[in-house]
């Protein structure tokens, strides 16, 4: 999610071996669903807010042996993040991307992210 120049991170708390890692928000694609609408669905769960679904950033990410990782370019339509899944969310500017420890399937993206913003 992109607003003003800065993307939003958030904060995990689980499992265990993630916890404390960055990530952009997200999550699975259940049966019947787009990526777009899972997305949708997923941040209007886990932060509580509407976006309007972009392009993709990047290719596909492989997660394990069978599940894709999808990084869609999103934008804030209403809300503001709120803590449900995470314990804190940062709005980072392209500077300041490497300030935080990312969950390894994201670092890829960073750097492509950056150009973005």
């Amino acid at each position: 999610m992109v607003r003003d120049g800065r993307v939003l991170a958030s904060r995990r708390t689980e499992p265990a071996h993630l916890a404390g890692l960055w990530e952009f928000p997200g999550g699975k694609v259940e049966h019947g669903e787009s990526d777009e609408q899972a997305l949708r669905r997923e941040l209007r769960e886990e932060l509580v807010v509407e976006v309007a679904v972009g392009g993709r950033l990047g290719g596909d990410l492989l997660i394990g042996e069978s599940a894709v990782l999808r990084v869609y370019v999103c934008t804030l339509v209403s809300g503001e993040p709120s803590l449900v899944d995470h314990d804190e969310h940062r709005w980072l500017a392209a500077g300041e991307l490497l300030d935080v420890p990312w969950i390894p399937v994201d670092l890829p993206l960073v750097e492509t992210l950056r150009a973005l913003l």
